[in-house]
């Protein structure tokens, strides 16, 4: 065996310009393969890092009909569904993704922590280094100043000292103890956090009247034995029980309630799986195209070494010690281009994450690690078995006697090799043709949601975010005066046009929705009232935005007082409820499900509609934006619209803040057009890699056209020449070749069509306002691929037409 290595070794160096086009080809393909699946494995594929992780699920809350098809859930929902309260849920655990101020005054530092109930970790399966769990007794606020650090944490914040358990830190102004410490390398999906706080709460927040405030993720460990499915039906037979005493029974059953029970993993990825299929799906289809020309190019040459197979088939060697020869090569040449590939597919690693890999759900890293390398290895050993079956099962079944005559006479392949060759190459084409109209349907995409307007002016907007701890402002007008002192100093600033503060940003990731009701509008039947965007709004906010005031007024400085009782509504609120284009101002509504003097807020003004949370939004859900007293947070965004370049000014809002609160740090400062640019990573990089992949593909495909048409002039010289000899004009033998190259050329558009077709159907759910066959996509792509492919067949056509009769039957 190893003689026979060797010999296929010298062999491939002999022949250098065969064994570098294949190599190269392999390396492109492969390498695109392994950079695409890290990422699938590490995000689709990959079990999550807990102990039987296919008992987690997650239960999210669902109002289809009040147009909150998916929510999350709420803290009465914890305290209805823990202790067993369902048969088979063996755990059941909220969680809350947070941030808090850690640090003295002058040193302020903000990190991100999770809020959760005590049975988090339990649920989860995760056992804590040292310490203990927080307690039921610590989800009340008087009990909740203890803390479970990170492994990372702890090295630090604390220098890793053995004595950790008791030491205190000041979080959000309150001395929080250390009680516990995680595991290293513990991290809950795509959380941050440095530590967890147990969530605590007031029995204010836990009656039924709060079942269907859904700020929470709930996370539940099923028992064994029990499926997803299983665990549907029981929550269903739960809620249908605990409906009956819901003080808003008739409203959530008009919204089309039900909690919906996922796989925890599935859930996390939902947002990404059918673009990352899609991905891998299309560098597969790579991988055929370039294994398709360097099966051509493989029988090609087996061609060319028909001589030498029929001279050792006649001194004794079976066809069985052929085929161990050839497929010795093929994995050889596959081995070392997967390796080359490797290589390439680490380097594309490295590349992807400016694509946006470190924004992938689960909080991954993409690596290059052993399980992708196995995946490569055997791939790459497929590859090389798989490339030689077509030139085992055609150049080896050979006939001795008509090999050697047909070397002898200059004589043409058979008529099988070239129908398989011509076949090979419709493949290809219909392969490019169905890659590029899949990159195409991406790039349309993308350029309909880039030409989608937010309804905002983001490019001149700074924005950040700023938290009030309750220690330091303890009730609304505390937080009230001190924006308003804010506000006042950077108005004060240079180049400053406008300053506003709301607590839900557009594209910041914490805009909230609550139940609108409508003072004389009652839904129609089978309706029910239906969900709306709310947020304060103070100062210029709609200024600083370039928010379009409509109708009346926007809120002032007078409306920021309790009792005031005053909104503003955006014009799809207002086309939801007065679709006959009468007045909204003066009108009143009410968040929540009921409507009366104390809780009615009047209609003073209309804005534009604006995107929330995608460019993709085309059926907004209205917004109602509040007086600050009607929603005092303590997490609170502050946007600045200023003259000068909107990055620059992030000095002077971190000295503004210091200045009045030097223990407030200011963090996530960010142009509110970097915001909407973060949303469209998920549309922008798998275009931008589609039009990489299928740029390849159009490559390989007029390479394979080139090589197999002028292969087949070298063979044909002869004939070329005797037709020539006879009075054949140069001319027609240009027009047969080109004949041939135009005929492989529709025969792989026809087939490329219904291919393309298909995939604008599978990528259907991915694609904005696009329908899955696009004619102009369709045209403009067999425009190019039919330009490249012509122009790769007009090479070797040429040369058949110069062939010289006298020097073609000379070499014969």
């Amino acid at each position: 065996m190893l003689s026979l290595i060797r010999q296929s070794v010298r062999r491939l160096v002999r022949e250098r310009g065969f064994t570098a086009t294949v190599l190269l080809t392999l390396a492109l393909c492969i390498g695109a393969n392994v950079a695409i699946f890290a990422v699938v494995d590490a995000v689709l594929l990959r079990p999550l890092p807990f102990p039987e992780p296919d008992r987690l699920v997650t239960l999210r809350n669902s109002y289809p009909g009040a147009g909150a098809p998916l929510s999350g859930a709420s803290l009465p929902n914890y305290f209805d569904r823990r202790n067993g309260a369902i048969p088979g849920f063996e755990s059941v655990a909220i969680v809350q993704n947070s941030s808090a101020i850690i640090g003295e005054t002058g040193s302020p530092q903000r990190v991100a922590r999770d809020r959760v109930s005590p049975e988090f970790l339990e649920t989860l399966g995760v056992p804590l280094a040292r310490g203990r769990t927080f307690t039921d007794d610590e989800l009340v606020y008087a009990n909740a100043q203890v803390m479970i650090i990170t492994h990372e944490f702890w090295q630090t914040q604390f220098n890793g000292v053995n004595d950790v358990l008791g030491r205190t830190l000041l979080v959000d102004g309150q001395t929080v103890e250390v009680v516990g410490v995680l595991p290293p390398g513990f991290r809950y999906l795509d959380s941050e956090a440095r530590f967890l706080t147990p969530y605590a709460s007031g029995e204010d927040e836990r009656t039924p009247q709060s079942r269907h405030s859904n700020n929470h993720r709930m996370v539940v460990r099923l028992a064994p034995g029990i499926s997803v499915e299983s665990a549907q039906k029981r929550m269903d037979a739960f809620n249908q029980a605990l409906l009956e005493t819901d003080p808003n029974k008739e409203l959530v059953i008009d919204a089309g309630f039900r909690t919906i029970v996922t796989s925890l993993r599935a859930d996390a990825v939902r947002d990404v799986r059918d673009m990352l299929v899609l991905l891998q799906a299309g560098v597969l289809a790579l991988l055929v195209i370039g294994g398709v020309n360097l099966v051509n190019l493989l029988l090609i040459r087996a061609h060319g070494r028909t001589k030498e197979f029929a001279v050792r088939q006649a001194l004794g060697a079976g066809t069985g010690q052929l085929s161990r020869d050839v497929l010795i090569e093929t994995i050889l040449l596959a081995l070392a281009g997967g390796t080359l590939g490797v290589l390439g597919g680490i380097f594309a690693i490295d590349l992807l994450s400016a694509l946006g890999t470190d924004q992938l759900p689960l909080g991954v890293t993409i690596a290059f690690d052993s399980r992708v390398g196995l995946v490569a290895l055997v791939g790459s050993l497929m590859v090389g078995v798989l490339l030689a079956v077509p030139v085992l099962l055609l150049s080896l079944k050979l006939n001795l006697a008509r090999a050697i005559s047909t070397e002898s006479r200059g004589g043409t392949v058979s008529r099988a090799a070239q129908r398989v060759r011509h076949a090979f190459i419709v493949v290809q084409v219909a392969l490019a043709f169905t890659l590029l109209c899949g990159a195409g349907l991406l790039g349309v995409s993308l350029q309909r949601v880039l030409h989608n307007p937010p309804g905002f002016q983001p490019d001149a907007v700074l924005t950040a975010r700023l938290q009030l701890p309750w220690e330091s402002y303890p009730n609304a007008e505390k937080r009230q005066a001190f924006l308003e002192r804010v506000e006042s100093e950077i108005r004060a600033q240079p180049g400053v046009t406008h300053v506003g503060f709301t607590d839900g940003l557009p594209f910041g990731g914490d805009v909230s929705d609550n139940a609108t009701v409508v003072e004389g509008v009652e839904p129609a039947p089978g309706e029910s009232i239906r969900t709306h965007f709310s947020s304060f709004a103070m100062g210029d906010y709609w200024a600083a935005l370039g928010i379009p005031v409509l109708r009346g007024r926007v809120l002032t400085a007078s409306d920021q007082i309790e009792g005031n009782r005053v909104c503003v509504v955006d014009q799809a609120f207002v086309d939801r409820y007065w679709p006959d284009g009468a007045d909204p101002i003066g009108r009143r509504l009410a968040l929540g499900v009921h409507l009366d003097d104390e809780n009615a807020l009047r209609i003073v003004g209309v804005v534009g509609t604006i995107k929330q949370r995608d460019l993709t939004d085309t059926a907004p859900l209205g917004s109602v934006y509040l007086p600050y007293p009607e929603r005092p947070r303590q997490r609170i965004a502050v946007a600045i619209n200023t003259v000068l370049p909107a990055a620059q000014f992030a000095p002077s809002l971190r000295r503004v803040v210091a200045g009045i609160d030097p223990s407030l740090p200011v963090d996530d400062i960010r142009v509110l057009n970097e915001r909407i640019e973060d949303s469209l990573l998920i549309r922008r990089s798998p275009a931008m890699l589609a039009g990489i992949f299928a740029g390849v593909a159009l490559l390989l495909a007029a390479i394979g056209t080139y090589g197999v048409l002028a292969y087949a002039v070298g063979q044909r010289r002869r004939e070329i020449g005797v037709r020539m000899a006879l009075g054949a004009l140069p001319g027609q033998v240009l027009r047969q070749f080109l004949a041939l190259g135009s005929k492989l050329l529709l025969c792989g558009l026809a087939l490329g069509v219904a291919g393309a077709w298909a995939t604008g159907r599978a990528i259907q759910s991915v694609l904005f306002q696009t329908e899955a066959f696009h004619w102009g996509v369709a045209l403009g792509t067999a425009a190019v691929l039919a330009t490249v492919v012509l122009l790769a067949t007009l090479l070797p056509s040429q040369r058949a037409s110069r062939v010289s009769p006298l020097e073609a039957l000379r070499e014969d």
